[in-house]
């Protein structure tokens, strides 16, 4: 369809001075409109890549990657079957843990917590809790010392400090002459962590495995195996093969469904931001069809001296095809380029603004992700840039069909 007299043609309309320069002023506001678009669409979508990665660090620093478990809770024989998962493909460690809920007190106040019992020399396998310690140390939980680790946001609530002793007050409860009695045991603090997520800050209290046995009357038995996979987005993929190579009557989950709401609400976010910027290069690629409307009005006595020198209908539709596709694929070109350039700089061009106006986007004190991440993913950017070519081209079709349909005597008759 595109011949090179019509590409030759196509091209020098776009290059040539216009008579009407308020079709110059479309053509121009089109093509910036694109531009923005895709900048805009580009650079959002990176920061909410960079935001959900950010996320998912945090949360899976604390969340196992996946674990395994028995259906009753309370995972039998757990040394052998530590062992055999230990030395699966893309298993890069696993550590028994035992989790309950509990009740902590101090001076100045309560707050419900979910308990944790680990043993500090394999915690750091499957989770970031030691390298996240901002107080004391996760190797102080040593078997019948009776410490624990609290969350920043938690000790702070409580008003305990390493060095302070809690209160943890359990469901299970003890039966005596006196009646039915809560179980209480008194804990020393001997570590605080911050791992950057407040659900887990404010609600997480870990202790060594031994404790957690002892209050909870777990004997030899843990609550599950905690596994850490050597590509989290695999870790779908390898509990359901470590399910299929461990005797009946284990279960494997993953990370995935422990927070699948989460992810799913994060990625719905970014579908309906998508859509919403596309609009934007959407209003500006069709501002194409005002143009090329236009434009055919304008040079409909060229399109008949053509069409009497014996170019075709066809040809005429594909010279102002090429025109507005121009216009299209210049716009999309540099709005990726610019998009690319600013989502890979935004870390750096951020803190700078802020500083020239004094201003603070994400304050520190609200919120725990006090940057802008960014993580540019060029499937995206090939996505965005290739939406933008077709919706460009579409917005092409309808005026270069009106100009086909030009007769060369009605426009000639005046002139």
């Amino acid at each position: 369809m595109f011949k090179p007299l019509e590409l030759f043609i196509g091209l020098r309309y776009t290059r040539a001075k216009r008579r009407n320069h308020f079709i110059s002023f479309i053509a121009l506001t089109s093509m910036v409109g694109i531009i923005l678009g895709v900048m805009a669409l580009i650079t959002v979508l990176s920061v909410m890549n960079g935001f959900e990665k950010e996320l998912r660090n945090r949360i899976l620093g604390v969340v196992a990657h996946a674990t395994v478990s028995e259906p009753d809770g309370a995972l039998r024989d757990w040394p052998a079957v530590q062992g055999e998962v230990a030395h699966q493909p893309h298993v890069l460690g696993a550590a028994p843990y035992i989790e309950g809920e509990g009740m902590l007190s101090a001076s100045q106040g309560v707050s419900g917590v979910l308990i944790r019992g680990v043993l500090p020399g394999e915690e750091p396998r499957v989770s970031d809790i030691g390298a996240k310690m901002i107080a004391g140390r996760l190797e102080d939980l040593r078997p019948d010392g009776f410490g624990i680790v609290l969350g920043k946001e938690l000790a702070l609530r409580l008003g305990a400090w390493v060095g302070n002793k809690v209160t943890l007050v359990t469901p299970q409860v003890t039966v005596t002459p006196a009646g039915i009695l809560p179980r209480l045991k008194r804990f020393t603090v001997v570590g605080i962590f911050e791992v950057g997520m407040y659900e887990y800050d404010n609600g997480l209290a870990v202790m060594n495995l031994a404790d957690a046995a002892k209050l909870f009357r777990m004997g030899d038995t843990v609550s599950g195996l905690r596994l850490k996979v050597d590509d989290l987005l695999r870790a779908p993929a390898v509990a359901h093969e470590l399910e299929t190579k461990l005797p009946p009557g284990y279960i494997v989950s993953d990370w995935t469904q422990q927070h699948v709401n989460f992810f799913r609400a994060v990625q719905m976010e970014k579908t309906v931001m998508f859509v919403i910027l596309l609009l934007i290069v959407a209003v500006a690629a069709f501002n194409i069809v005002s143009t090329l409307v236009m434009m055919v009005r304008d040079k409909e006595a060229d399109i008949a001296v053509l069409r009497t020198l014996g170019a075709t209908p066809r040809s005429i539709m594909a010279i102002f095809i090429v025109q507005g596709s121009v216009i299209g694929i210049v716009g999309t070109v540099l709005g990726g380029v610019f998009g690319v350039l600013l989502a890979l700089n935004v870390e750096t061009i951020v803190p700078l603004i802020e500083h020239l106006f004094h201003v603070e986007f994400l304050s520190a004190e609200v919120y725990y992700i006090s940057e802008l991440p960014s993580d540019l993913q060029w499937p995206d950017v090939i996505n965005i840039c290739g939406v933008s070519l077709v919706l460009s081209l579409v917005a092409t079709l309808y005026p270069a069909w009106r100009a086909a349909r030009t007769q060369p005597a009605e426009a000639l008759r005046y002139e």
